[in-house]
């Protein structure tokens, strides 16, 4: 939503808002670009009367502004419905999906355009650290879109990614999450065939070949071409990757012939997976694979993904991430540890997604945490399960339970050591633990 409201604001039309909780980088970027946004949710946000009220996901019947708006008979839409009419309806479109890493491949991809002087628009559900802000019109004929599987409004139950009308479509990967609306991973599924059944027949989808459920999924029909892209260097898929266990250089190999070579500074198996599927989705769109290849050099991640915060001169290093499913902690955590080699990994973990409030992926959760040395969960009033029952499944792993913010960094500092890696993961602001991390290392380090 923020990233729309910086779109209309480009397109000339004042710009207000309402949010419960906004947080940076996105609070910070509205503020930059004089966006209003008045906290919680009033009746009186919408005097001067609006001409058009862009509804997000997160609000629904009983919220005092939406009982206003519907009272006054004011003028509503979507986000995703405001979008395709004003500015993806004109654009060729590709449209970045999956359960995972969809901001970081929509980031890469808009870099790797950009770079290659194609100048894209993009929406993207997070601060791409090469462009500052989470979206821009473009001066280019394309748009690269992160296509979100969230509902679109409380008036529109269908995800958000069936407005978008894709071109080119990529699926990252596929697994059950959202379970406040999704009952089951057939459900989610569904919602992606939705997608597949739009992107017409002279488009193309990009598919992760390692997902069964996105292979499930296509098994229902398709009437597009498709490539697939596959870590897995005896994959039968078009494209694949070649590393000698860094994670800094990798090859590209498309149809068996060596396309380019990635040289980078990121961490993680994941963004390796990301960087295939981008270039993939590039190369549909004219660009060849080794100047896309060339461009990733200089990529950096969007604010949030395993983002370095501070390095304090013992070698403690402080990272804050977004991850808040539990596969999205586990590569995390598999790419902190791959970096850290022996030092000691502190995993702080907010469970705060609803699919985490409610319990669903326990046994993921165990398996994910064990790459870190000790992991801090906070306890948070709306769980309905304890953390603390994790325990007996993670003996490798020292498992503390907080029941305060304030104690978490309390905890942390009490028992840090020279050299250790410390990573916060929240898909939210964590209570600002971030910010109390990184003053109190600071304080730490002065004579």
């Amino acid at each position: 939503m923020g990233g729309l409201a910086l779109l209309a604001r480009n397109k000339g039309h004042k710009v207000s808002g309402s949010d419960s909780n906004p947080y940076p980088p996105m609070s910070t970027l509205l503020a930059e670009h004089n966006i209003e946004v008045s906290p919680g949710y009033r009746a009186s946000h919408l005097s001067p009367r609006p001409d058009l009220v862009v509804v997000g996901n997160a609000l629904s019947r009983g919220n005092e502004e939406v009982e206003a708006m519907l009272q006054q008979r004011l003028p509503y839409t979507s986000g995703p419905e405001w979008l395709y009419a004003n500015i993806l309806k004109k654009q060729k479109v590709v449209a970045v999906a999956g359960t995972h890493g969809k901001t970081t491949t929509s980031a890469m991809l808009a870099h790797i355009l950009d770079q290659c002087g194609l100048a894209p628009g993009f929406l993207i559900g997070g601060v791409p650290g090469n462009f500052g802000v989470s979206a821009r019109h473009g001066s280019g004929d394309i748009f690269v879109v992160e296509a979100d599987e969230y509902d679109t409004a409380f008036f529109d139950k269908r995800s958000k990614f069936v407005h978008y009308h894709p071109d080119v479509a990529v699926f990252n990967n596929l697994e059950f999450d959202h379970a406040d609306i999704f009952n089951s991973i057939e459900d989610i599924e569904k919602q992606f065939h939705h997608l597949i059944r739009m992107v017409p027949p002279d488009g193309l989808i990009i598919t992760n070949g390692d997902d069964p459920d996105l292979e499930h999924t296509l098994s229902a029909g398709y009437w597009t071409p498709i490539e697939r892209f596959s870590c897995d260097t005896r994959s039968n898929c078009e494209w694949h990757l070649v590393h000698d266990g860094r994670h800094e250089q990798f090859r590209i190999m498309y149809r068996g012939e060596e396309h380019g070579t990635v040289n980078w500074h990121l961490i993680g198996a994941h963004n390796q997976t990301n960087a295939l599927a981008a270039i993939a989705a590039a190369n549909a769109l004219g660009v060849s694979s080794a100047s896309a290849c060339a461009t990733l050099a200089s990529f950096k991640l969007p604010a949030r993904r395993l983002e370095l915060v501070i390095q304090t001169p013992d070698g403690v290093q402080l990272y804050d991430d977004f991850a808040h499913h539990p596969t999205a902690i586990r590569v995390t955590l598999d790419a902190l540890r791959a970096r850290a080699g022996r030092s000691r990994l502190i995993a702080i973990i907010e469970p705060r997604s609803n699919t985490m409030k409610q319990g669903h992926p326990l046994a993921t959760l165990c398996h994910a945490i064990k790459a870190a040395d000790i992991a801090i969960i906070l306890r948070a009033a709306h769980l309905d399960w304890d953390p603390g029952s994790l325990a007996p499944h993670v003996e490798q792993t020292t498992l503390q339970v907080c029941d305060e913010v304030s104690d978490i960094a309390e905890t942390v500092m009490n028992q840090i050591l020279p050299n250790d890696t410390i990573v916060t993961m929240s898909n939210g602001s964590f209570g600002g633990l971030r910010t109390q991390l990184l003053n109190r290392l600071r304080n730490r380090v002065k004579p």
